[in-house]
């Protein structure tokens, strides 16, 4: 059995990813004797447009390269690939996520970053950087950076998106999450631009401020810098884009805070 990273005894934590991706997470703060808050700012649902997605997918074999940015991307997509994928297809992952995502649908990721898990540690791979006349299919959600997509055009390849499904902002009610903030919410997790700004949507003005004095655990440092320039006192940035990592900066600050007290 793996040692726990910490005992959180008894810290409240703020999970805001969609529900069906907020499981291990949620175990993990258990198993360190935490307790989970979930409020998911965002909600995942399948493909708008499955035909389509079916049409893009069925002809592998005029792709050079596919490019999964997510887990969500391999999940949403994968019950609509053809019975034959060629076996030199090139499969990229942004990260170790995706990465293995993809080995539960029994696929290998031929590209993955060293380090940096996201689009720019992809984009630094020497296999990405002579890429004129290749095609490249994006399998992704609706919306989302452009950093892909611009970059690899830029480099001379053909490049083009697959949507395999839709993120949306939850209905829901967060008047009972804001008037017990304090006694509910000790440490707010985020990962992503996206959540962050969803979150700030759904809790309003009075629930952003309570957000600015609470401790706010991020993945990365593009998530940091929005967060800083809305004005975060207490940011706090994992060394990895894991929920192992993310757990961990959750002890840092659990420290920090007993040593405050």
């Amino acid at each position: 059995m793996s040692k726990k990273p910490c005992d959180l005894a008894g810290l409240s934590v703020l999970v805001t990813r969609a529900e069906a991706q907020a499981d291990a997470f949620c175990e993990l703060i258990q198993n360190a004797h935490g307790r989970p808050v979930r409020f998911p700012a965002l909600e995942i649902l399948g493909p708008s447009d499955k035909k389509g997605l079916k049409q893009q997918l069925a002809d592998l074999s005029k792709i050079d390269l596919l490019i999964f940015v997510s887990a969500n991307a391999v999940r949403y997509a994968f019950p609509h690939f053809p019975n034959n994928i060629p076996v030199n297809l090139e499969i990229a992952a942004v990260g170790k996520a995706t990465a293995a995502a993809l080995e539960d649908c029994g696929l290998d990721a031929t590209l993955l970053p060293d380090e940096q898990m996201n689009s720019e540690g992809l984009l630094a791979l020497p296999a990405l950087q002579a890429v004129g006349g290749k095609k490249i299919l994006i399998v992704r959600g609706n919306g989302g950076r452009e950093l892909l997509k611009d970059t690899l055009t830029e480099r001379g390849a053909s490049v083009s998106y697959a949507e395999a499904y839709r993120r949306q902002l939850p209905q829901r009610n967060a008047s009972n999450l804001v008037q017990n903030w304090s006694s509910w919410v000790d440490v707010v997790t985020v990962t992503s631009v996206e959540l962050l700004k969803n979150l700030c949507h759904l809790i309003g003005d009075e629930g952003v401020e309570q957000l600015k004095q609470t401790p706010i655990a991020v993945i990365s440092e593009r998530i940091a810098e929005y967060a800083d320039e809305m004005g975060c006192e207490a940011i706090y940035v994992s060394d990895q884009p894991s929920d192992a990592a993310l757990l961990k900066t959750v002890c840092e600050i659990n420290r920090e805070l007993l040593k405050a007290q």
